[in-house]
Order: C-alpha cells, then sequence, then structure tokens
C-alpha cells in the first residue's frame, strides 16, 4: 500500500480547453479532467509525465499526499 501513495500525482485543472487543439482536449479528458477546477489523482508513471507535458499551461501539478490518498 505504501507505493501507491508514494507514487501519486494531484492534478487540477485550472484553464479552460475551449479553444484548444482537439489532442489537447483529449489528453484532458484522458487525464480525467473535464471542467476548471476538477482534479484527479494519477499514478506517478512516465506516460502519465507526458500526458502533462502536453498541457502545462491547463493544470497544476502537486505530489499527493498520504491524507489526499485515503479520502
Amino acid at each position: 500500500m505504501s507505493d501507491d501513495t508514494s507514487g501519486s500525482i494531484h492534478v487540477r485543472q485550472v484553464r479552460s480547453g475551449i479553444g484548444a487543439k482537439p489532442k489537447t482536449k483529449g489528453t484532458l479528458r484522458a487525464l480525467g479532467l473535464g471542467r476548471i477546477g476538477s482534479t484527479n489523482t494519477l499514478p506517478d508513471r512516465p506516460e502519465i509525465r507526458g500526458m502533462l507535458r502536453r498541457v502545462p499551461h491547463l493544470v497544476n501539478i502537486e505530489a499527493a499526499t498520504n491524507e489526499t490518498q485515503e479520502r
């Protein structure tokens, strides 16, 4: 269980995907985001990091804490 909590990223959408290219919108959807203010906790894997590099101007990223994981 400690492996899951140490390797997680908390992502929050802070800007709209309106007017963005379809590929960018698809990346937001794949990250589990859809509206401004929506959040998702994702595993810290290379695939997820690559998706986040495609949309850094639309999201805020922070490491998930143990308290966030338990909720």
